[in-house]
């Protein structure tokens, strides 16, 4: 696709967030466009919200757990076929975190959408990777375990 002048392109900038906790990750069940699906906390940036506090909200909002952010994980950047982005073609920049949990507040109603909050250990989440939301689920955990890290002052909000 060509762009004429005046024209732009932006991506859908999501964040997303690894937690662990006793050697399982917390991931979030949702319902999209008729599937069931498997994703880390995970949604889209908010106007004049910070790339943190929408890793914190995100991750409160699907799962009910309040985290702190311990690093940063990745930049990852997807074009989701069309057939798994409604027919658009959408294309997705991904901030991954890490982080570990603080505390759960059970009562707390999930978003729209989530099934359900749960831990699965690495190796049952890789055993469901057809129920993947996406292919960058599985990259982002690979990185998380392989020991990648960045600490979180190298992303920067200017005021």
């Amino acid at each position: 696709m060509s762009y004429r002048r005046g024209q732009f392109w932006q991506p859908d900038v999501t964040v997303a967030t690894v937690v662990v906790r006793d050697g399982k990750l917390l991931m979030v069940e949702e319902d999209v466009r008729g599937r069931r699906v498997l994703n880390q906390p995970a949604g889209h940036l908010e106007p004049d919200e910070s790339l943190f506090d929408a890793a914190l909200r995100e991750t409160l909002e699907e799962t009910g757990w309040h985290v702190r952010l311990t690093a940063f994980v990745g930049a990852y950047q997807w074009k989701a076929p069309d057939e798994l982005a409604g027919g658009s073609g959408r294309h997705y920049l991904r901030m991954a975190f890490a982080a570990e949990p603080v505390s759960h507040d059970a009562d707390r109603a999930l978003d729209e959408g989530i099934v359900q909050a749960l831990w699965l250990s690495p190796e049952e989440l890789h055993e469901q990777h057809a129920r993947h939301r996406s292919p960058l689920v599985w990259r982002v955990v690979e990185d998380f375990l392989g020991g990648r890290r960045h600490p979180l002052d190298a992303l920067h909000q200017m005021p």
